[in-house]
């Protein structure tokens, strides 16, 4: 299991992206939410979308999940 974020931030394309808790590209404790603690992407990325409905994991630590 790992902890999930989504950034408050919308990438260029609109997208919010998911990430886990050890993610090199994690946002700042201000620009994300804590989604919980999830065994795989797929549950993070659909949590997120309680809140965005622009949704994508990262391409780093979500890889499974990101769309491109």
């Amino acid at each position: 299991m790992a902890f999930y974020y989504v950034n408050k931030n919308a990438q260029a394309n609109g997208d919010h992206e998911v990430h886990t808790g050890s993610c090199s590209y994690l946002p700042a404790a201000e620009n994300r939410i804590y989604l919980g603690s999830f065994t795989n992407c797929a549950e993070a990325v659909k949590a997120a979308k309680s809140y965005y409905s622009q949704v994508n994991g990262c391409y780093y630590c979500s890889r499974p999940c990101h769309t491109g």
